[in-house]
């Protein structure tokens, strides 16, 4: 095995694998005959390869082209690792590729660019809607990283609003809320969805858009109607997160709620013992709960809710004390996550380590 496949390897596989693995590989992409396996791996490695940023900028100049135009794959490999590393200097050329239809295509890749500044970022995502119109992956990718730039995301709001009557409506009301008031001007839209009247309204619409309108307008009524509903109806999944995001707003739902705790399903009990620490403010019966689903040998299966319990326990604070000991140990381990294939081992292994490290944070923080 060469030296670059190796270091390729020990990444993928090793939760803190040497430096010089990642040297190798930045050598392996800025050369004459770069390597595929080096660039998906090179694409994911966010700040381990802050000390190389002005490498892969020159680099990325240079696989511009004379003109700085050009919006090729190599391109798009190196504007992705830089803006990984939250480096200002990728923003000329993501914008180049949202333009011409460059960006990436998958959810977790469209994540990496979170690490920029959110107000520059949302522009760039409100080209590639204006670009996209009705392509799929244009507008799920774009929906989802605006999503992330919360209230920074309003200068999109009227790109992502006609997006309401699309199949992308769902991702599209996720983003309204995060952006809140600026976007009160589609609240009676979001109530039409809300209450079943909207166009395409099925499944899990209605309690999306009751959250959204209750984040637009400030009025929780309908949040709490629709929400509330779902969680007596059996369909649980789908409002207890609204629930606990309303918190002591839902306290008329706390009975049934607390029922759910000992529900057949990881993830409604994991919902659950959220929604209830955050409407009643105890604690006590959701740490067991949540921290029967932290299995030190899970391998990043997402049918299983262990990153989000362990989110919520971090949430939780110095009540989950008890947990410490489990993701201290959770967090030494020195393989990555096995389950994602390769395109997104490192990022989901990344985003784990990140919610250990929070959790743990949030418990000693609130500890003091």
């Amino acid at each position: 095995m060469s030296r670059r496949d190796a270091a390729v390897e020990t990444v993928l596989r090793k939760r803190w694998p040497d430096p010089a693995c990642w040297d190798a590989v930045v050598d392996a992409v800025c050369s004459e005959q770069p390597s595929y396996d080096a660039e998906r791996v090179l694409i994911q490695a966010g700040t381990a390869i802050t000390r190389h940023a002005d490498r892969i900028a020159v680099d990325l100049r240079r696989q511009q082209g004379s003109f700085g135009t050009a919006v090729g794959h190599g391109v798009t490999v190196r504007a992705l690792a830089l803006a990984g590393t939250g480096d200002l200097r990728a923003l000329p050329a993501l914008h180049s590729l949202a333009t011409h239809g460059g960006l990436p295509y998958s959810r977790p890749e469209a994540r990496i660019m979170a690490a920029l500044p959110p107000a520059e970022l949302a522009a760039v995502m409100r080209t590639t809607l204006r670009r996209d119109g009705d392509r799929y992956h244009g507008n799920t990718t774009a929906l989802e990283v605006l999503a992330l730039c919360g209230a920074d995301a309003v200068l999109a709001v009227d790109d992502v609003a006609v997006r309401l009557d699309t199949q992308y409506a769902y991702d599209a009301m996720r983003v309204l809320g995060r952006i809140g008031p600026p976007a009160a001007a589609t609240a009676d839209r979001l109530a039409a969805y809300a209450t079943g009247r909207g166009k395409g309204a099925r499944g899990s619409y209605p309690r999306r858009a009751a959250w959204a309108h209750w984040k637009v307008t400030g009025d929780p009524a309908l949040a709490l109607d629709v929400c509330g509903a779902a969680v007596r109806s059996g369909t649980a999944s789908h409002g207890l997160p609204f629930l606990a995001d309303l918190g002591p707003l839902a306290a008329v739902h706390a009975t049934p709620v607390r029922c759910l705790m000992d529900s057949p399903g990881a993830w409604t009990r994991t919902y659950a013992a959220h929604a209830y620490w955050r409407i009643t403010g105890d604690p006590e019966p959701a740490v067991p709960v949540l921290l029967a689903e932290v299995d030190p040998a899970w391998d990043g299966d997402p049918a299983r809710p262990v990153r989000e319990a362990v989110r919520i326990l971090g949430a939780i604070g110095a009540p989950a004390v008890s947990a410490a000991p489990l993701l201290r140990r959770i967090l030494a381990q020195e393989e990555r996550l096995g389950r994602p294939w390769d395109g997104v081992r490192i990022l989901a292994d990344q985003a784990y380590v990140r919610t250990l490290t929070e959790a743990l944070e949030g418990i000693d923080v609130w500890g003091k």
